[in-house]
């Protein structure tokens, strides 16, 4: 199974949630940022220009691997 078909859902906890998307490749970049603010989500995909997902704040993330709660 390719990752880039897997959706995975961030949710706020707080306001000002930041959600930071990482370019695949030799040299990773930043290539796009979300805010979210308390109670809202995210539904998000790995693609083949995203290869990682940076979150910062108090945030629920559920994959298809489970439910992670960040403890900032």
């Amino acid at each position: 199974m390719s990752n880039e078909n897997e959706f995975f859902v961030i949710k706020a906890k707080e306001n000002g949630v930041n959600v930071i998307g990482l370019t695949r490749g030799s040299d990773t970049r930043f290539h796009h940022s979300e805010k979210l603010d308390k109670g809202e989500v995210m539904i998000a995909q790995f693609t083949e220009h995203t290869s990682a997902v940076k979150i910062r704040g108090k945030a629920v993330i559920q994959t298809s691997h489970g439910t992670i709660e960040t403890d900032e």
